[in-house]
Order: structure tokens, then sequence, then C-alpha cells
């Protein structure tokens, strides 16, 4: 397990040296909003889309997880903690996302104000799997939660929230439906990916996500063994791989079937788009 006591001392005091700076300096860095908006940051991408697709401009969204960054690993840098400073929301996954798990109270501990609103509630969690954007009625209740936040901390504005709250439910119905469509009909419902994001996907959809990576370790030659010949069992000729990983292994095992390695991305920043297109991607396998 990873300690945190001394990146969470050099955090909080380059953060302290930021702050500092900003003060005396007079200015505050960032785009500069009207007191009606809500300062809101958002944990990874999806939550960002989810929080700006309600929010509409009565919010200015800030991301802590870059995209392309990958949010078991990452570490919020000082100059992000300025931005938490001045925020009146951290909007978290909160399903066990490893850099919340390490770095949530240094962030909580920098605005005693900042509001907390967890995307995770009234979610069960699978296997300790973090992932549970990845399925669209997931998403919905993710997006319910952040709706029922943001009404409470700007009740003025809570009209305005609920159309786009219904707005975007609607979205995701059809997409749900979409997904249905795009996947039914196919015998084979297994995939071989890299590291295993989809847990929550492949329930939703009667899918079979044959993971290469297990608990964030490296495969060893036996597992490798193992996907090469799950994936000659099951005729698959694909291996899906998320950009934020690197692809030595899942190009080798492409190798080894006469495959091709496709990239599907579990952290799209545009969420209907992006998981309608992980699934074209995975019917491709299907085929």
């Amino acid at each position: 397990m990873k300690n945190n006591t001394a990146p969470g001392w050099y955090f909080l005091t380059g953060a302290v040296v930021l702050l500092l700076a900003v003060m005396m300096g007079g200015c505050k860095p960032g785009t500069t909003t009207s007191g009606d908006t809500l300062k809101i940051i958002a944990s990874i991408t999806p939550v960002a889309d989810f929080v700006e697709q309600i929010g509409g401009d009565k919010v200015e969204v800030t991301l802590m997880v870059p995209a392309g960054a990958d949010p078991h690993t990452y570490e919020p840098t000082p100059g992000q903690m300025v931005f938490v400073s001045e925020a009146d929301v951290f909007v978290k996954v909160g399903s066990g996302v490893d850099y919340e798990e390490i770095w949530m109270n240094d962030i909580m501990d920098m605005n005693r104000d900042m509001q907390l609103i967890d995307c995770s509630e009234g979610i069960d969690i699978i296997n300790e799997d973090p992932h549970i954007w990845t399925s669209p009625l997931n998403a919905r209740q993710m997006v319910e939660n952040i709706y029922n936040g943001l009404i409470t901390l700007d009740s003025d504005n809570a009209d305005y929230y609920q159309t786009n709250y219904e707005n975007y439910v609607s979205e995701l119905e059809t997409l749900h439906s979409d997904i249905l469509n795009i996947l039914e009909g196919y015998e084979n419902r297994n995939f071989l990916i890299y590291h295993p994001s989809f847990a929550y996907f492949a329930s939703e959809y009667n899918l079979i996500q044959i993971p290469i990576e297990h608990q964030g370790k490296e495969p060893t030659p036996k597992v490798i063994q193992d996907c090469i010949d799950q994936a000659y069992e099951h005729n698959l000729n694909y291996v899906y791989v998320a950009p934020q990983f690197a692809t030595s292994y899942a190009e080798s095992i492409a190798a080894e079937i006469s495959g091709s390695v496709l990239y599907i991305d579990p952290l799209p920043s545009s969420y209907i788009s992006g998981t309608r297109s992980v699934a074209a991607s995975i019917a491709l396998e299907l085929e």
C-alpha cells in the first residue's frame, strides 16, 4: 500500500506556497466567473462531462485528473490546489478510485468550506471495482446524484438544473437502447482486454471481459498463455487496451493470435459518444 504521509506533506507545502503567491499578487488563476457561477472540481473526465451537462452555464468545471492520465496512479499537483482553495464543490466518483482514496483528505483539508458530492451513492460496487461509470445505468444514477447536489447548493437555479437533468437522462436512455441494439444477436460474448475497466459495462450487456492485467499487476507468463488460449477458444481477433496504458503486452498477445490491438477509452471526455464508440468497437469482436 502506498504511504501518503510524505507525498501529502510536500503536496500541502507546495500548495500553501502557491496560495500565498496568489494572495500577494492580488489575482486568481484560471477563468474569472461571476458570483452566480458555482466553481466545481470534477474528479475524472466522465464526471466533468456529467457536471457540465447538468450545470450548463451556471457552473465552471475544473478537471482534477487530466485527460489521458491514469486515475489509479495520479497525484494532484500543488498548482491544482489553488483551484481547490477557491472551489465551491468537489464531485468525486466515490467508488474507490485510487487517487481519491489516497488524496481526498488532503484535498478537503485545503478548503473546509468546499462541499462534496459523492457520485457513487445508490450504486452497488462489484468486487471493489471502481469503474462504475462505464455502465450507462450507473451513469444515470451518478447524474442524479450530481443533480441533487446542485439543486441543494444552488436552489435558485433548480428549474434550470432540472431541465438539463431530464434532457440528459433522456440521452442516456437512448444510449442504453442503442447499445442493446448494437450488441444483440451475437453468439460470442467474450472480449479480451488489458486493463479490466469494463466489468460494469459487460455485466449490463451480457458480455464477458477477459482481463490480461489483474489487480494492477503486469501479467505473468502463465496469465499471458491463458489469455492466448482463451482467445483461440473463443476465436477472438482483437485485444482491447485503454489509451492510458502501455500496449506492449497487448501487442504481444495480438501478434500471437494474428489479431489486432484496438483502443477503447474508459475515460471519454464526451460520455455519450465515447460509450457508444466503445460498444461499436466491442461489437467488432462479437461478429
